[in-house]
């Protein structure tokens, strides 16, 4: 029986035969459609090849391509666990023709692996295409001798593909497989097409024509091709399962949670061990892909999936996090083909052992309220979609966690009113929300921008330029004209200031024309529109005029300098902690720079220092760097880092630094290349020096790292320098030796503190009389009591002063008072012998009373309370006397 990895293997081995160039899988991001949340098909990253707007140097590929489902438009996730054939995360194997070959070799191509490599009995096999497709028809009947009845024709869009409303689009065949008549269903097109006898198995998309707005189609210059077959349903097919879940790699991993949770893996929790098993492949290859947990977008659904997966577990009876430790299972099974899993294996088992401890704190909880609000409702009544929403906003359980859960109990959510409750809220935080002027008056921007057009950006070749006024704004309102000592955002056809984008700050400088001068303190952009926030500082400037631009060049120097550590910092950081780490954000001011990248635990001392030292290593260098300007695809295909969420155009900036052995282009020689459009100095060593002040947490899973380079760095660290060359001077001992005397200062210091505090008790235990002596105990009612006012004791040192006092009485009472700051704290003690005649706490109660307090509390034996005036301590301790005298 050809095991799943076999069978990939097969398939790409058969149209690398077949001329077919194999092509590594993308990304489970998509890097070349924004639209798309998940890779969710092969054809994906091929998606401009098929348009025409790329090209390579082949024109057939075959891939095995990771694809998710779960959030956006592609989303089977509430299925998952609960049929045979849906999945979070599966792969598709594809073929792909860029005008070369169509369908008369697509479809012997087909027929011929399926039949011949594959072995499957072609009588088990029929065919759709769609109703008009009758040169499909030709070929299946000519080819694989296929009669009538086998070749089923489709007028619906199940058997027409496209891409949207216009562009690329064309007929498909679906291949099926007939898994005989002991299973119910009919063969598609039928009533009965949603059964489980007749199964697709492949999809062949004849991409032929171009659709146009007013419905019209025409034929594509370059006709291609574009498959899809789950590795999973013809993995089920060819081991003879009728169920994916029962193939090897899934099984595997279901066998896997069954033996971490001590259950039987096809017993009553089967559900459980499905869900389980396919979340923990989609979780971990989009963790190894760059996504991490959060609360928006990407990593909002990935948390959605760990938590349903979570779930499950708890539901099996895991009483500790499960999911991490099934993390190795998965990369046996998977991590040769797919050597990402490998290199992230120690981050993904971090991450999920991190969320899965932090959810199991909220999961009951969550759960009890479930329970509550179900209580109260009619049997099979579905839960109210406000009491739905309470689970989402107070224990962050999406809205398809709680579906999943009532789906075991037969019920169901009121989703419209789920939606209305999340509308609501969104209406109150917006009415409850103050924008800034330029926030509020963005539409003013994109106005503009219809009018003006873009601005043009001249900030790599040069720091000065002229340009012309096109808008000027003021108080959200455009103006034809600013004056002196007015505030303005000014908007002109090209520039050289560097507007905010990509962690770098905007630019500041000088605008000047004819008529006055204007001092720009920050560069912003909305769209296209590069926004000059300036103040008129001389005269006025007016709309239309000529301007002349200079930057700030000490500063842009140093902001630059700051942004070039961050590339040398990025991958100093994935040399030293691993390919895991991932940008994810950074700050390049003039005066510091900021980093934050995924990685799940502090830095060691160690760690930091290694990586301040390999930053430093290039900056030495002096090494140039260089900029390039090529396709996101090309650059990714040397080996450029991306910043992940950042969407980028048809060509990208790319800046690649550092010369090392080994490394990702330039013939194995250059140490960081990046995707990248901010600005940067010439050569590494334009940054002078590099220096890390401090690691610290960001958010979940991810560290930042603060730094200085060039002077500032400098200035730091000759800061250091100088106060531990006074720490020296003052400890009269050399600069190597400081921190041996400090520790020693240390230890010497609490030893004295120690000592102190006992002086201070035997003190105030003798009330004055010195060491070996002790304040005289009267006797009041047959019971011998100790009162005292005492200095220099904390009001925390009084409970134990007592139990010294009635330890040295052994049978008494103590009412003891320390004077602190003018304040009063009181203690009061009872020997256990006599807490059934008198109280602590009454004697506690009537001292407070006494001297102008309230309260006072604690046990029968001893008690505390305060006052605020220490002044009254007689009249506390005659209360206290009359308490005693007043004992039976």
């Amino acid at each position: 029986m050809p095991s799943l990895n076999d069978i990939r293997s097969t398939f790409l081995d058969y149209f690398a035969r077949n001329g077919h160039r194999i092509v590594d899988s993308s990304s489970l991001v998509p890097r070349n459609d924004p639209t798309l949340m998940f890779t969710a098909a092969g054809m994906v990253q091929f998606k401009n090849l098929f348009t025409g707007v790329e090209h390579r140097d082949y024109t057939r590929a075959t891939t095995a391509q990771k694809c998710v489902r779960a959030g956006g438009k592609h989303n089977d996730l509430d299925n998952v666990g609960y049929t045979a054939r849906h999945h979070t995360f599966f792969e598709m194997l594809g073929n792909f023709s860029f005008g070369d070959y169509f369908k008369e070799q697509a479809i012997p191509l087909a027929w011929d692996l399926l039949t011949k490599e594959f072995g499957i009995d072609p009588d088990r096999l029929l065919v759709t295409v769609y109703h008009t497709d009758e040169e499909a028809v030709k070929i299946w009947k000519a080819h694989a001798g296929l009669p009538d009845e086998r070749i089923i024709r489709i007028a619906t869009d199940d058997n027409f593909w496209s891409a949207g409303p216009t562009g690329p689009c064309g007929p498909c065949t679906e291949i099926f497989y007939d898994h005989g008549d002991h299973i119910a269903g009919g063969p598609p097109g039928s009533p009965d097409e949603d059964g489980d006898r007749f199964i697709e198995i492949w999809n062949l998309v004849f991409m032929q024509y171009e659709q146009f707005e007013d419905g019209t189609r025409r034929d594509l210059p370059n006709q291609s091709i574009d498959t899809g077959m789950g590795l999973e349903r013809i993995g089920a097919l060819l081991q003879g399962k009728h169920d994916n879940y029962d193939t090897d790699i899934l099984r595997a991993l279901i066998e896997a949670s069954a033996q971490a949770t001590g259950t039987d893996p096809d017993g009553a929790g089967n559900i459980h061990h499905r869900v389980i098993a396919d979340h923990l492949r989609s979780t971990s290859f989009l963790m190894a892909d760059g996504v991490l947990p959060g609360n928006e977008g990407r990593g909002y659904v990935l948390r959605r999936i760990m938590r349903r997966a979570m779930r499950h577990a708890h539901l099996l009876g895991a009483s500790d996090p499960l999911m991490h430790r099934l993390v190795p299972a998965l990369v046996r099974q998977m991590g040769q083909p797919y050597p990402e899993l490998v290199r992230a294996q120690a981050m993904i088992e971090d991450t999920l052992l991190t969320e899965e401890t932090r959810f199991r704190q909220t999961l009951e909880r969550g759960l009890r309220l479930l329970d509550d609000e179900l209580a109260g409702l009619p049997a099979a009544a579905a839960l109210p979609g406000p009491s739905a929403f309470k689970l989402y906003d107070t224990f962050g359980f999406p809205l398809d966690l709680t579906q999943d859960a009532l789906r075991e109990k037969g019920r169901s959510v009121d989703v419209a009113g789920f939606d209305a409750a999340m509308a609501a809220q969104k209406a109150k935080a917006r009415a409850s929300w103050a924008g800034s002027g330029e926030t509020a008056d963005a539409a003013i921007w994109f106005d503009l921008a219809e009018r003006v057009g873009n601005t043009e950006f001249l900030g790599y070749e040069t720091e000065s330029a002229e340009g012309q006024i096109l808008a000027l704004v003021r108080d959200g309102t455009e103006v034809s004209e600013a004056t002196a000592g007015q505030k303005v955002q000014i908007v002109v056809n090209q520039t050289p200031f560097y507007a905010e984008a990509g962690g770098q700050v905007g630019d500041t400088g000088q605008l000047t024309t004819a008529s006055g001068r204007a001092r720009i303190t920050d560069t912003r952009k909305v769209g296209g529109v590069f926004i000059h926030f300036a103040e008129v500082t001389e005269g006025s400037v007016s709309r239309g005029a000529g301007a002349g631009l200079a930057v700030d060049h000490e500063r842009r120097s140093l902001v630059r300098a700051n942004h070039s550590a961050t590339h040398l910092l990025n991958e100093a950081l994935r040399e030293v902690l691993g390919d895991h780490v991932a940008q994810r954000g950074s700050l390049n001011a003039p005066d510091r720079l900021r980093f934050d990248f995924s990685h799940n635990r502090a830095l060691d001392a160690d760690e930091l220092d290694k990586i301040d030292a390999r930053v430093n290593h290039f900056i030495r260098q002096n090494a140039p760097i260089s900029t390039r300007l090529m396709t996101p695809d090309d650059a990714r295909a040397l080996g450029a880092q991306a910043l992940f969420g950042e969407k980028y155009g048809d060509e990208v900036r790319v800046v690649s630094m550092g010369e090392a052995d080994t490394g990702k282009g330039n013939n194995g020689r250059t140490w960081s290349i990046e995707l990248c459009g901010g600005t940067h100095v010439a050569q590494t060593g334009d940054i002078g020096l590099f220096v890390i002040t401090g690691d610290s947490a960001s958010s979940a899973g991810v560290r930042r790292i603060e730094a200085l380079t060039g002077a500032a760095a400098f200035a730091y660290l000759k800061g250091q320098d100088r106060a531990l060359a006074e720490s020296a001077l003052a400890l009269k001992a050399s600069a190597n030796d400081v921190p041996g005397r400090v520790r020693g200062l240390l230890d010497e210091r609490r030893a004295l503190q120690n000592e102190v505090a006992q002086l201070r008790r035997e003190l105030a235990i003798s009330g004055g009389r010195g060491s070996g002596a002790a304040e005289p105990a009267e006797t009041v009612n047959g019971i011998a009591f100790v009162a005292q006012v005492l200095s220099g004791v904390s009001g925390k040192d009084l409970p134990s002063l007592v139990d010294t006092h009635k330890e040295r009485l052994g049978s008494g009472a103590v009412l003891l008072i320390a004077d602190t700051d003018g304040k009063a704290a009181v203690a009061a003690g009872v020997t256990s012998d006599l807490t059934d005649r008198v109280s602590a706490v009454d004697l506690v109660k009537s001292a407070v009373a006494a001297m102008g307090g309230k309260g006072g509390g604690g046990r029968a034996d001893l008690a505390q309370g305060g006052a605020k005036d220490v002044s009254g301590a007689d009249a506390a301790m005659s209360a206290a006397r009359d308490i005693l005298g007043a004992a039976s």
